[in-house]
């Protein structure tokens, strides 16, 4: 894994020597082409910095261990020696996860169309509640939304509503939110 991380590492710095020549930044489709690029790495290299810095802390608590005679140092390293392979194996795992190719299109907007079904003014009300539920999520993601098209209900809510949402990675996330959402009325 080390190995794929230095490559990365090494486009990392690559593309940042690109991005400072004068013929790359009066191409623009290429700047903006690389700009993005070099964003996308940025998250995998510092957790590769991160990951070194691990990999040389564990090295020093072994070494300390095999040439240290002070039994109250020794425990210490072993504490910690424990405690870092954890770390490790987490940030591990994580960083496989990093490595795994993003869908291109996860970083483009989302059109959601929400439409209240069979129940009559209930499934407007409850149209209306997931349309705000989502616009709150929206926010707290720092997205923007407009909307397209709706229809109110009689007694509140939607009878079928459409709006775009804009912003960073918006349909990696919204495009899992599809299907039937019920809700039931308890006498």
């Amino acid at each position: 894994m080390l190995d794929k991380l230095e490559a990365i590492y090494a486009r990392y710095q690559e593309i940042e020597q690109q991005m400072n020549d004068p013929q790359v930044t009066a191409d623009m489709k290429r700047y903006v082409k690389l700009s993005k690029d070099y964003k996308d790495l940025q998250p995998v290299v510092k957790a590769y910095h991160e990951y070194k810095a691990l990999l040389d802390t564990i090295a020093e608590c072994k070494e300390l261990l095999s040439t240290e005679k002070d039994e109250e140092l020794r425990e210490m390293a072993k504490m910690e020696l424990n405690e870092d392979v954890e770390r490790r194996d987490k940030m591990e795992e994580d960083i496989r996860i990093m490595l795994i190719p993003a869908d291109p299109a996860d970083s483009k907007n989302a059109v959601v169309e929400i439409r209240g079904g069979t129940g009559g003014d209930e499934a407007c009300i409850f149209a209306g509640d997931l349309f705000r539920m989502y616009s709150r999520f929206c926010e707290k993601k720092g997205w923007k939304i407009e909307i397209d098209d709706f229809n109110e209900g009689t007694a509140g809510g939607y009878k079928a509503i459409t709006f775009s949402v804009s912003g960073e990675k918006a349909y990696g996330l919204m495009k899992y939110e599809s299907g039937v959402h019920r809700v039931q009325r308890v006498p």
